[in-house]
């Protein structure tokens, strides 16, 4: 696993959810980054790369004392809401020392170890033995009906075919939840992206593709993770 590494951004100054990445969730203190370091840790081996211009998160991360957790501050012109994604992905493989990357966030607690661990094997196997694929991407699949307002038809059939067809019968498209990124050095350097051009769509369930991004999103996600908690 030392060719592993992981990666977990955080800034100061969420504008949807205040301070959303350390104000307590579920009853924990630290929040959801707080949960995910946590998860991470429970991955054994592989680093930690926390990449933050925050104060708090720092003061969090700290709070583990593990030798496995890297701070590294961020440039403040890699901080603001209008930093471009582009360019925070160049600077990405510029600060971690092992060679395949995994991107996670703190804002999806239910991607848990075990989800984890189940991403990394299915990289191993499809990326780095069997060469089918060249990265991984976390995403939802998808079938449904999906109306074009703009074309007046459907995304997710030809309606000249057939104009309701059973939705297990649908074309699936697939949502990028950004839950999990894994790719190599190599290729953040030859593509500028944190995939490659070919990458397995490793899929989530809904539980596990939760994202907070809004206040409701955190008070359910609560919820939700108090009640599986006691499961």
């Amino acid at each position: 696993m030392k060719e592993f590494a992981f990666f977990l951004p955080t800034r100061k100054g969420s504008e949807r959810v205040l301070n959303k990445n350390t104000k307590p969730f579920a009853g924990i203190e630290g929040g959801l980054l707080y949960v995910k370091i946590e998860q991470l840790l429970e991955v054994p081996d592989i680093p930690i790369y926390i990449s933050t211009n925050d104060e708090v998160t720092i003061e969090v991360a700290k709070s583990f004392k593990s030798d496995r957790i890297t701070i590294s501050l961020r440039p403040e012109n890699l901080c603001s809401s209008s930093t471009l994604l582009s360019d925070f992905i160049d600077y990405v493989p510029t600060i971690i020392n092992e060679e395949h990357i995994i991107w996670v966030h703190v804002t999806e607690p239910f991607i848990d170890s075990k989800s984890l661990l189940n991403a990394i094997d299915i990289y191993r196997k499809n990326v780095l033995i069997n060469n089918e694929y060249d990265s991984l991407m976390s995403c939802n699949k998808i079938q449904t009906f999906l109306w074009d307002k703009s074309n007046q038809s459907f995304i997710s059939h030809d309606r000249n075919i057939i104009k309701w067809p059973r939705s297990q019968d649908l074309k699936p498209i697939y949502e990028i939840n950004s839950a999990i990124f894994i790719n190599s050095k190599r290729n953040y350097n030859l593509y500028r992206d944190r995939i490659g051009i070919n990458p397995y769509l490793f899929e989530l369930t809904k539980l596990q593709s939760i994202d907070i991004d809004w206040e409701d999103d955190f008070i359910l996600a609560e919820l939700l993770y108090e009640a599986t908690r006691k499961i």
